[in-house]
């Protein structure tokens, strides 16, 4: 028995371990699964998967859908509305009331004989009927007596069931929600505009890593050859050995920063992949290729982008105006707080009493009776059917107060397109000129890198030849590598200026048709 017990925990603890691996294999809900095969990505494609993978992204369209839920909400307050309901109770203490019967006159008291007149006795001679009245004690005022009404058990089963025929609050939170849904989508296209600019971003800064690390390989290699030229000419007696010690610094620092550059790689291909909402597993290759020709042509469209801009194609703008929307929508639904409203109602049902819980279930109609053919129903039906209507007349001012608050927040909403108008002609000038900067230092460091490998390369020529210092080409390498990181720096600088211009200028992400 122990030894079974045994057993049957060891497969419990060999299940639970396989079940943490395969949890610990699983990607995160919604991610897709990680392959070994790369996933080719141009700009373009990356934005494409992280519109469609993005948690952040998914999380906040489920708002556009809680919003259609939402307008449904609204909407089914104007359908018919329908009730079935049904009790059952037990009074076991049934509840009484004092009545007075002496005073609700009728009766008698004790019979207390009759009077025979003359007329009487010449009517019964003549052969007529004669019918005699009894006489009757007063009845003594008893006082108020308590009386309970009702049986102990009762029931009753019914269903109403109503319909709106006039309603200005409806009608207006009809419109308010439809708009509330339009609101939703809007942010959801803000939200989608973000997520594209951190993946350029992203994709930019990985791009320009990839052409650094390139180039730092290639002068790796250059300097490589050049330290085993000179270790040769070492060799036969024609440099210094300090020539040689000089180099080898040189080339290892090189290494070093190569190294550094693909490990910045790394990260910048993980930021990708986070932006994107992709499996960090998943490898990827980036199909783009750096072209100054993208930037030129940007800063060529320039003016034409300025003359015909409109506010509308910024999102934040349009978002701002369907807020204004609902608040002219929340001012006039106050408003329409003092018109009546009018219901069609209706009811149908059954109500039952007995004695016994039992003889209540018995649910006897009309036609029952009992054992001495007298009725014996316990269960009656009702029904009914009418309108209300409701006219409000005096609430304290409270609409009045509510219909100023409404207005107040109308106007803030006004005066906020003064102030997000201000702030996105602030954010076209900065980026405009931060474009054209960026744009002017490329080009200068464009040309110093120019001058810089051939200074390089001359200084080589001269150092081969016998007719230049090897402190002269140490000197030439580290200017070239200066003015290469200057330059990818300056590169990225306006890779992502243009993404800041686009976004302000409202251009960089448009949305689905």
């Amino acid at each position: 028995m122990k030894q079974a017990f045994r057993l049957l925990l060891l497969l419990a603890a060999l299940g639970f371990l396989g079940l943490n691996q395969l949890l610990a294999q699983t990607p995160s809900t919604g991610q897709p699964v990680a392959s070994t095969t790369p996933l080719p990505l141009s700009l373009q494609q990356a934005i494409s998967y992280a519109l469609e993978n993005k948690s952040t992204l998914q999380s906040v369209r489920l708002n556009e859908k809680v919003a259609q839920a939402r307008v449904g909400e609204i909407r089914s307050a104007g359908l018919p509305q329908v009730n079935v309901n049904a009790a059952v109770t037990d009074n076991f203490k049934l509840q009484k009331s004092l009545v007075d019967f002496s005073s609700l006159g009728g009766g008698g008291g004790v019979l207390d004989g009759t009077t025979l007149t003359q007329a009487d006795l010449d009517r019964v001679q003549r052969g007529e009927v004669v019918t005699l009245a009894p006489a009757y004690t007063p009845i003594p005022a008893t006082g108020p007596q308590p009386i309970a009404f009702g049986l102990r058990y009762a029931g009753n089963a019914a269903a109403s069931a109503s319909q709106m025929l006039f309603n200005g609050s409806y009608l207006l939170g009809l419109k308010a929600a439809k708009v509330y849904e339009q609101l939703s989508v809007k942010q959801t296209q803000q939200s989608e505009i973000d997520v594209a600019e951190q993946v350029s971003k992203a994709y930019y800064s990985t791009l320009v890593a990839r052409e650094r690390l390139a180039l730092l390989a290639r002068n790796v290699q250059r300097l490589d050859t050049l330290l085993f030229q000179t270790q040769q000419t070492y060799k036969e007696g024609f440099v210094e050995k300090l020539d040689v010690d000089r180099l080898q610094v040189q080339v290892n620092n090189l290494k070093i920063e190569q190294q550094n550059a693909q490990r910045l790689i790394d990260l910048s291909v993980a930021l990708l992949k986070f932006q994107m909402g992709l499996d960090q597993r998943q490898p990827v290759e980036l199909t783009d290729r750096l072209d100054e020709a993208m930037v030129a042509a940007e800063r060529s469209n320039l003016l034409s982008l300025s003359e015909g801009f409109n506010y509308s194609n910024r999102i934040e703008y349009s978002v701002l105006e369907t807020q204004r929307d609902l608040a002219v929508l929340d001012v006039r639904n106050r408003r329409v707080g003092y018109l009546p409203t009018l219901n069609l109602v209706a009811a149908y049902g059954f109500t039952g009493s007995d004695p016994r819980f039992g003889g209540l279930m018995e649910f006897r109609g009309t036609s029952s009776r009992n054992e001495r053919g007298f009725a014996n129903q316990n269960w009656f039906g009702f029904g009914n059917v009418g309108l209300q209507l409701q006219i409000p007349v005096f609430d304290g001012f409270r609409k009045k107060y509510s219909i100023e608050q409404g207005k107040l927040a109308l106007e803030q909403v006004n005066k906020g397109f003064t102030t997000l108008q201000q702030s996105i002609d602030l954010q076209r000038v900065q980026t405009q000129t931060s474009l054209q900067n960026t744009m002017d230092v490329l080009a200068n460091q464009k040309n110093n890198l120019a001058l810089a490998t051939e200074v390089a390369r001359v200084a080589k020529i001269k150092f081969q030849e016998g007719v230049g210092s090897n402190l002269e080409v140490i000197t030439a390498e580290t200017d070239l590598r200066q003015a290469q990181t200057n330059y990818y720096a300056s590169l990225y600088d306006a890779l992502v200026a243009k993404v800041d211009y686009n976004k302000a200028a409202g251009t960089l992400y448009q949305g689905k048709k």
